[in-house]
């Protein structure tokens, strides 16, 4: 059955939480003082800072690498990275209409850094160290004027470029022993180089910012001091601190209205400092490296990001921080709504568990195993207790208010816990490890007790899911099986095998058929009584089936995966009913709340989307 989705209603996006930290100066103010710009995955997000209200600029094929907004906000710049030998994308917005101006193709594999000139005439773009090139663009024509090798010869890779102040055709460019201003020669059709003489001092510079007089160039370095180079003459002038120099670098930098400097570095200190001594005025650490700094107005507001996508507030004059967002800084593994509502959902990644706000958006717990990776998670029915799989062959529960680690159970897998499900009377637990072993675990006021470990599949299990009754399982597994288990006399009910890797499975919601999907972009509907297949569904076009659920009441059911497409579907017809188009990664989980009001997908950046359900209950 062929899938088509033209002219299928998109679903409508509510909220987003998510913010890619490792992008260098990712996060910016717009000149209007109103709306935070920044990436995540492949998209462009605008945020009112007021009312926290998001739009989605959509066009990149990959991840976003680096952003520029020009000095009027007429303009966003955006670059992103692509596969070896492919053309990686500039392109420029057009930020009244929220519409691509410009589509720029010059830069091979990824695109390093942006900017703009002051009167937005030209642009400049720099490739990364696969390309190595800076490229001047013309704005209006949208044509490439000319371009240049970034570094010479002897020096290392290009990192960084930054517009004059005041003159449309000077810039600045810098990286490992590189530090050129250049000057376009408009008739010519090219541009020029002079090289900065830093004496005996051979940095690695990370960042650039042009004082507002177009006097100075500050130049942050890997080795944790800061250059001040003369822009006219290239010579130094300065460099420090002398002392105490920024542990892990200086990862970014801003010059504020009355010179002195903001300083970000890779440990996590944001430090202002003086401009003519370095000395340290004011400083706060902040939980890992700063990625950004982004001034609102007058210098009366800054914002901050951080490489573990964290953003923080800052008033200038008490210098103190709020948390204003957080997300996760990887992948998002597993997804799980609290049963019997739609107020609270936890999702786990790389080294940690969240708890999160349905309506707000907002993180209320976080749970943190340094060094460990949580594979799945599920919330027991009676909301006692997170139960998750960590990839050191531990279950781990904890309590979700406090997040107080409440019981282990050491050894569970011997190559780590890969999936998780807990039983309705919130006593018992099925776990599966990369074994291809599934066990069923016994939960007691003073410990636990394995009650049985059963051995058919022969690769990691990927997915569990319990039946109401709590009498019998099915789990899925990479080896192309699923398995119906009877969860009292531990013996297989039913088996199946197919030429797939399973990733995941569920009942439907009357209990009478079950769903596989996987690497075979198949939806295949079982009848749970003799495993036979009754329907098959083609559910992408590329890539494999990450996740899917049904619906309370049966009636539809969600896929996400490699497609970076959510689909609901209707159950009884197996048509797609609605598509939800805005993730920039492969989806890797999704679920549906109970009463079908919302609906929460995750993805391999990171990202949660929160879209709302077009099936509401009659209820």
């Amino acid at each position: 059955m062929a899938l088509a989705t033209q002219g299928v209603p998109q679903l409508e996006l509510e909220a987003v939480i998510g913010f890619n930290g490792h992008v260098f100066s990712g996060l910016r103010v717009h000149p209007d003082q109103e709306h935070l710009i920044y990436p995540l995955g492949g998209s462009v997000i605008l945020k009112r800072i007021e009312d926290g209200k998001q739009e989605f600029l959509h066009g990149h094929t990959d991840n976003v690498t680096c952003i520029s907004v020009s000095r009027s906000g007429s303009y966003i710049a955006s670059g992103q990275v692509t596969f070896m030998g492919s053309e990686a994308a500039v392109i420029i917005w057009d930020y009244a209409q929220r519409t691509i101006y410009a589509q720029l193709l010059d830069h091979k594999v990824k695109v390093e850094a942006l900017a703009f000139s002051p009167n937005e005439k030209y642009l400049v773009s720099l490739g990364g160290q696969d390309d190595g090139r800076i490229v001047v663009w013309n704005i209006e024509t949208k044509q490439a004027i000319c371009g240049s090798l970034a570094s010479p010869r002897s020096a290392g890779d290009c990192l960084t470029v930054q517009f004059s102040n005041t003159d449309d055709n000077v810039f600045v460019s810098a990286g490992s022993g590189t530090l050129r201003v250049w000057e376009l020669d408009l008739p010519n059709r090219k541009i020029r180089p002079t090289e900065c003489q830093t004496g005996k001092l051979k940095r690695t510079v990370k960042c650039v910012q042009i004082s507002e007089d177009d006097q100075f160039i500050f130049c942050g370095t890997t080795s944790g001091d800061i250059m001040k180079i003369n822009l006219k003459t290239g010579l130094l002038s300065d460099s420090g601190p002398a002392k105490d120099k920024y542990s892990m670098g200086v990862n970014v930098l801003r010059v504020l209205k009355h010179g002195d400097l903001l300083v970000g570095s890779g440990s996590g200190t944001l430090t202002l400092c003086s401009r003519t001594s370095f000395k340290t005025l004011k400083k706060v650490q902040l939980e890992k490296g700063v990625t950004s700094i982004a001034m609102r107005g007058e210098g009366q507001q800054f914002f901050v990001g951080t490489e573990v996508a964290q953003m923080y507030c800052f008033g200038c004059d008490d210098f103190k921080e709020e948390l204003i967002s957080t997300s996760h800084n990887s992948a998002v593994k597993d997804v799980v709504i609290v049963y019997g509502t739609s107020e609270l959902f936890a999702t786990c990644s790389e080294e940690d568990i969240r708890l999160w706000h349905i309506d707000m958006s907002k993180e209320l717990l976080r749970i943190t195993v340094p060094n460990m990776t949580c594979n799945s998670l599920d919330i027991m029915v009676d909301g006692h207790s997170i139960i998750s799989a960590w990839n050191d062959g531990k279950i781990r529960v904890f309590g979700p208010e406090s997040g107080r680690l409440m019981h282990i159970i050491h050894d569970a897998h011997r190559m780590g816990v890969t999936a998780i499900a807990g039983t309705r009377d919130s006593k018992r637990i099925i776990s599966g490890g990369g074994d291809g072993q599934v066990c069923a675990w016994e939960l007691q006021p003073q410990g636990h007790r394995l009650l049985e470990a059963m051995k058919k599949h022969r690769a990691a299990i990927t997915c569990i899911k319990i039946k109401s009754d709590s009498k019998e399982c099915v789990t899925a597994s990479a080896d192309g099986t699923w398995i119906i288990w009877d969860i009292v006399r531990f013996v297989s009910l039913q088996m199946g095998i197919a030429n797939t890797h399973f990733r995941t499975v569920c009942y439907h919601p009357e209990e009478y058929q079950i769903i596989t999907s996987g690497t075979d972009r198949k939806v295949v509907y079982r009848d749970v009584f003799d495993g036979s297949a009754i329907r098959e569904l083609e559910a992408s076009q590329s890539g494999s089936i990450n996740g899917v659920h049904v619906s309370q009441d049966g009636g539809h059911f969600v896929t996400g995966g490699d497609d970076k497409l959510v689909k609901v579907w209707d159950y009884m017809k197996g048509v797609v009913t609605h598509v939800g188009v805005a993730h920039s990664s492969s989806i890797t989980s999704i679920k549906i709340c109970s009463n079908n009001r919302i609906l929460i997908s995750t993805s391999a950046d990171g990202a949660i989307l929160r879209w709302r359900f077009p099936h509401p209950s009659d209820s």
